[in-house]
């Protein structure tokens, strides 16, 4: 996947470290999840998925409960889903998803993020077709895991491709055979640390390590936004 994936990895990691920030946009897609498809995760895919992650992320299980139980809950603000594309420093492309319970405070902050790193949000849309949206499994790899059999088997689950990183797994499927993907996972008993609806780069753009720090500066920005839940660039 190259040094450009393993900086923006140990970049992002760093960043999530901060539990006062992941905990809160953790809780968030779990209650946004349980409003839109119910409390039962057996019977919602997005609130197994977004409490598979919790869990990945050390997430305690009275706030996972909490979260939940906050779907339905009268003073809970009505969060709305909205997404913005942008161009930011060297000619980066950034795609960003919200959650917000006030799009007027939201667009205005991404715009300033944009803005200040020297460049700019462009017309929803515009960058559609230079992200795939995929189903994407992460797990550990262990000793008796043969991947080539691996692949063989998920296939009619709709798996496109299988790849290994330094002992970690990714599975990529379209975004409409996730649900499909994660049964076929937890039938062969493989226990997915991580896994998430994204945007891969159709054309990823190689950046030189000078270029990633201006555009880490910008990111930094724009994930440390509490109404920001994810955040997909098109660096190799």
């Amino acid at each position: 996947m190259g040094r450009a994936f393993e900086y923006r990895r140990a970049a992002k990691e760093k960043r999530w470290d901060k539990m006062s920030k992941l905990f809160p946009k953790l809780a968030k897609a779990i209650t946004l999840a349980a409003k839109e498809g119910g409390t039962d995760p057996d019977m919602n895919a997005r609130l197994r998925t977004a409490i598979q992650n919790a869990k990945s992320q050390n997430m305690p299980k009275d706030n996972i409960d909490a979260a939940i139980k906050r779907a339905h809950q009268k003073d809970v603000a009505d969060f709305t889903e909205v997404n913005y594309e942008g161009k930011g420093p060297h000619g980066v492309l950034v795609f960003v998803e919200c959650a917000t319970d006030n799009t007027t405070r939201t667009v205005a902050n991404v715009k300033s993020y944009f803005n200040k790193a020297g460049g700019g949000v462009v017309p929803n849309g515009s960058l559609e077709f230079m992200f795939s949206r995929k189903a994407v499994f992460e797990f550990d790899k262990t000793d008796d895991m043969d991947l080539e059999e691996l692949e063989f088997e998920l296939i009619d689950a709709g798996l496109e491709s299988i790849e290994e990183n330094e002992g970690t797994v990714f599975i990529y499927g379209d975004y409409t055979n996730f649900g499909s993907l994660s049964t076929a996972l937890e039938e062969k008993g493989i226990e997915v640390g991580k896994s998430s609806l994204q945007r891969i780069p159709t054309s990823p753009v190689e950046f030189t390590e000078e270029q990633l720090a201006d555009i880490e500066k910008m990111l930094d920005k724009i994930e440390d936004d509490d109404d920001i839940q994810q955040v997909f660039t098109n660096i190799a």
